[in-house]
């Protein structure tokens, strides 16, 4: 069975380029979009394995976009990924309690790592 992922970012250059890593990782990208109101949509319709939201884009940022997917799956597994360091944004990331926060620029083995962990805890649970 497929992992399967949604991936929001409003750099279409990053959300391409994220979303092809992914792929060549065997991780099946169902859904692109570039704002957090279609990745909240997208999340309810389509319950992905994995979700990974830019923290900074217009209108509905990955912020909102993570407070609602935790509103309708409070163990979802969400990754942040920013490039803002900020006092308000690192205390709204504390509050909405994200799986985990990759900072700008990132590795794509240490995602691919706490994926890996993620994925078989996740299924450990299940047994």
């Amino acid at each position: 069975m497929a992992i399967t992922a949604i991936v929001a970012d409003d750099d279409i250059s990053n959300l391409e380029l994220f979303s092809e890593l992914l792929e060549m990782n065997g991780i099946q990208v169902i859904s692109k979009t570039t704002n957090g109101k279609d990745a909240t949509d997208a999340f309810q319709s389509l319950k992905p394995n994995l979700v990974f939201l830019d923290v900074m884009m217009p209108e509905f940022n990955g912020l909102y976009a993570l407070e609602k997917i935790r509103e309708i799956d409070p163990v979802a597994i969400v990754m942040m990924i920013t490039a803002d360091t900020s006092d308000e944004t690192n205390k709204m990331l504390e509050k909405l309690q994200p799986t985990a926060t990759i900072h700008k620029p990132y590795e794509m083995s240490t995602i691919l790592h706490f994926l890996n962990q993620q994925l078989e805890l996740k299924e450990i649970s299940k047994v």
